[in-house]
């Protein structure tokens, strides 16, 4: 047996880095939902993906993926989250709803997808294929997405991800209190809408340095 004072590693501890969370500017978002991609259908629909996103409580993609028409009631969508299993409503805001409507002219049944992105059918229920056409489109999803930044002239670090923070960092400046905005990212904790509001408050902070000039 070994002596615990043996241990190579029984000093060492893992070091905790604070993780950066980039979110797009009112600008930068602006100019990603006004990129003309008419002639990039498949493009299209990624940029509207993340758009719907940053409007609509920051859904993961992978939420996103597996809308089908039957979650939408005309104003809200009610899904299960697929992280953390949890039921959520949320009202669309006008912008999401014209995302929406521009997707209809593909709806044939209400269980389809409203975004027909994954490769298989929504009543597959076989957990591997559903990961798998989930990855699968995440992967080209944020590929395109890297493509649209470069186009909107964004220097940014594009992935489907950064909708999310977007979402959350607007919803507080917008004055939305943080125990809503946790709700509506369907968080399990506070704690982890709270990254978002120092966020902001260390904007605050930068824009009080004028009276320093």
């Amino acid at each position: 047996m070994i002596e615990h004072q043996e241990i190579p590693f029984h000093k060492y501890q893992l070091k905790q880095e604070k993780t950066q969370r980039l979110f797009l500017t009112e600008q930068e978002l602006l100019s990603i939902e006004n990129l003309n991609l008419n002639e990039k259908p498949l493009m299209e629909m990624h940029r509207d993906m993340f758009v719907f996103s940053a409007y609509t409580g920051g859904l993961r993609v992978s939420d996103i993926l597996q809308l089908t028409w039957k979650d939408f009631d005309g104003l809200n969508i009610n899904f299960t989250i697929r992280k953390t299993h949890q039921q959520l409503s949320i009202r669309l805001p006008e912008k999401s709803q014209l995302i929406l409507n521009k997707y209809l002219k593909y709806k044939q049944k209400i269980n389809d997808f409203i975004f027909p992105m994954l490769k298989i059918s929504p009543a597959n229920k076989d957990a591997r294929e559903l990961d798998n056409a989930i990855s699968k489109a995440t992967a080209y999803t944020n590929k395109n997405l890297k493509i649209i930044a470069f186009m909107s002239d964004i220097e940014k670090p594009i992935s489907f991800h950064i909708s999310r923070h977007t979402f959350a960092t607007r919803a507080l400046r917008k004055g939305i209190s943080i125990d809503k905005v946790s709700k509506l990212m369907g968080h399990a904790a506070i704690k982890e809408t709270q990254v978002y509001a120092k966020i902001v408050n260390e904007e605050l902070d930068r824009a009080m340095e004028v009276f320093n000039n």
